[in-house]
């Protein structure tokens, strides 16, 4: 049991609900990415999910693929991330840290995932491979490590159930069509789309995409074992990448966290 297995199981126990927040590795700098991951943890996220930078990222958002611009424009690799993270680890070495990118990157860095020294993530989640694929199925094997996978409104029924028994750690549930950071949630179509994916997983179901508010995150939580914040953090990292002053976000997460509880 890894620490993502393990915080999600500790939660269902006492009946909570997971705060996922997203942050994009190396944006605005490389230094400020840990002291928001300290900030994020302080402020009452669960699990913290690190978007590895990528040139195409194709799942993302004008908002998240500007920070995905200004990650890679400061020479971020994952490898560098994994200096991160085993720095994180230095000072927390509870709270499970899942690697969010694209299939090419995880191929070039097949070494590093698979030695994963220290154990520093937990886990890894490729938006470019279908959901009944994992990383073993690429030649990357960790036992350690686990592999999300990715069903949305549109996946067809007939693959859910591949998909969902497929999954480790959990089942990433996409609320919209579209990228990340769309709007207007249809909570009618999602809490019907999540009961179908409960007949068949074995795994908690968060729920991300589209989460703005404290009532939206509530809404979702309602229906889910968690929720995903990412966007909304992203952009507020980028109104104050200029001052470095980022206590909104704390707060904001904090918000988050009260509504879902």
């Amino acid at each position: 049991m890894n620490r993502l297995t393990k915080k999600l199981y500790e939660l269902k126990k006492e009946n909570k609900k997971a705060l996922v927040s997203y942050l994009v590795a190396g944006d605005p700098d490389i230094e400020s990415t840990l002291e928001l991951m300290k900030l994020l943890v302080d402020s009452g996220t669960d699990i913290i999910e690190i978007g590895v930078p990528f040139t195409d990222p194709i799942a993302e958002g004008p908002i998240i693929q500007k920070a995905h611009d200004r990650a890679l424009g400061n020479n971020i690799s994952l490898k560098t991330i994994y200096k991160i993270a085993d720095k994180f680890r230095d000072f927390d070495n509870e709270t499970p840290l899942v690697l969010m990118g694209y299939l090419n990157t995880f191929i070039f860095y097949k070494q590093l995932i698979e030695e994963n020294k220290n154990n520093v993530i937990d886990s890894v989640l490729v938006v470019d491979i279908p959901g009944e694929l994992n990383l073993k199925d690429y030649g990357i094997a960790n036992k350690n490590i686990n592999t999300i996978s990715l069903i949305s409104p549109t996946t067809k029924k007939e693959r859910i159930e591949s998909i969902a028994k497929n999954s480790s750690g959990f089942i990433y549930y996409v609320t919209l069509r579209g990228v990340t950071g769309a709007s207007n949630l249809d909570i009618k179509e999602i809490n019907t789309n999540i009961d179908e994916i409960k007949k068949y997983a074995s795994v908690p179901i968060l729920a991300g995409f589209g989460i703005k508010s404290e009532e939206d995150a509530k809404l979702l939580a309602d229906c889910s074992d968690g929720v995903i914040i990412g966007s909304s953090i992203v952009q507020m990292i980028e109104d104050n990448s200029g001052t470095k002053e980022f206590d909104r976000i704390g707060t904001y997460i904090t918000q988050i966290k009260q509504a879902i509880s």
